[in-house]
């Protein structure tokens, strides 16, 4: 997650919503992603999907069996279904998204129905994920 936090300062400092993520396999990152929608002018570049691409590349398949992936924000909709989609074995998450959160918050996608749901872990360093989301917003705000 430390890995994760980093990134999502990182996204901060490029004026991106601060998101990071990181999947490892066997103790190892494989594949780490930051937001990058306005650098890439892309809805789809999340944090979880450009992770999702990287360990992708890495291990030359689609399939995340036993990956775990770290997050600093529970994960939106679209992010939740490729984490379903690429079978990732594990999600770790920091901060809740009460209004757009898709795993425990809003909506549930990975209640089951939807394929086989990663095992789940929520609010771990949820206080570091949420002081650099409620700081980013804070200068926006105040411009």
């Amino acid at each position: 997650m430390i890995r994760a936090i980093e990134l999502a300062r990182e996204s901060a400092q490029e004026g991106e919503i601060p998101v990071g993520a990181v999947i490892v396999k066997n103790n190892e990152i494989i594949g780490e992603g930051r937001n990058m929608r306005e650098a890439k002018k892309s809805a789809l570049s999340h944090a979880e999907t450009e992770a999702i691409f990287a360990a992708n590349k890495t291990l030359c398949d689609w399939r995340l069996d036993g990956c775990e992936m770290y997050v600093t924000l529970e994960p939106c909709a679209m992010c939740a279904g490729a984490i379903i989609n690429s079978r990732l074995s594990t999600l770790i998450f920091g901060a809740y998204d009460l209004e757009r959160g898709c795993i425990d918050s809003a909506y549930n996608l990975c209640s089951g129905t939807l394929g086989t749901p990663p095992e789940i872990y929520g609010g771990i360093m949820e206080d570091e994920c949420r002081e650099i989301l409620r700081n980013f917003f804070e200068k926006i705000r105040n411009k």
